[in-house]
This record gives structure tokens, C-alpha cells and sequence, in this order.
């Protein structure tokens, strides 16, 4: 269910920086959710893999320093990630809103990981232009 995600971080040369010591909490975007990007955003897979700039700010901006388990996760408050000056917002429902006003749904929690911890999302956030 991951592997344009793996892909992309590929691309973008994240897989040093995602595999350090961390902790780290990424929210993880489905096959299906960069599918629905790649059509919302009128790319085929392989110019979005050609996009570096845009596919690091993408993929920092769905991780956060720090373990941070779903009881953990801040509502309804700006949530800084690592793509420099950049936030989201999660509500009590689980669903966050990213930076263009989108929403993607947490669809699984807590997948831990030897460096952090992952939730999965529906669909791929956007920071703000």
C-alpha cells in the first residue's frame, strides 16, 4: 500500500534522513491517496518523481520530529512538521487539514516503527504555496 511513497521518497534522496535515529512520526499517504494526487494535480507518477523540490516539501510536510502517538496528537492547534515553516491541523475526529485547506482522514494509528511511529492517511496533505 506504500510503495509510491517509498518511491518518492526515493526521488527525493529522504531515505537517509527517514531512516535516522529519530524519533520521528510520519503520516503515511496509501497508493490510493497519490493516485487521487497525481489526478487532482494533472501529473502522471514519473513527473512527480521528476519534481524534487516539490516532492521534498510534499514528504517533510507529512513528518514531525518526535514520537508522537495518537493519544499524543495535538487537536485543533497548528502542528509544525519539517517542512520549514510549514503546519497542519488534526480535529477530534482524527482528520486533518492541510495547508490548502484539504482534508485527509487518519485512517490507521500507532504503526510503530524502529524510529518513530506512523499513521496512515487517505490521501496525500499539501502545504500552503
Amino acid at each position: 500500500d506504500f510503495s509510491i511513497l517509498v518511491e518518492a521518497v526515493l526521488a527525493a534522496g529522504l531515505q537517509d534522513a527517514l531512516s535516522a535515529t529519530g524519533p520521528l512520526t510520519v503520516f503515511a499517504p496509501t497508493n490510493a491517496a497519490f493516485a487521487a494526487l497525481l489526478s487532482e494535480l494533472g501529473l502522471t507518477k514519473d513527473q512527480l518523481l521528476a519534481n524534487t523540490p516539490l516532492l521534498t516539501q510534499v514528504l517533510t510536510y507529512h513528518v514531525l520530529n518526535g514520537r508522537v502517538l495518537r493519544a499524543d496528537v495535538p487537536t485543533n492547534t497548528p502542528i509544525s512538521t519539517l517542512a520549514t515553516g510549514k503546519t497542519f491541523s488534526v480535529n477530534s475526529s482524527f482528520a486533518i487539514t492541510d495547508g490548502r485547506a484539504r482534508s485527509a482522514t487518519i485512517t490507521a494509528t500507532a504503526v510503530l516503527s524502529t524510529n518513530g511511529v506512523i499513521h496512515v492517511l487517505d490521501r496525500v496533505i499539501l502545504p500552503a504555496p
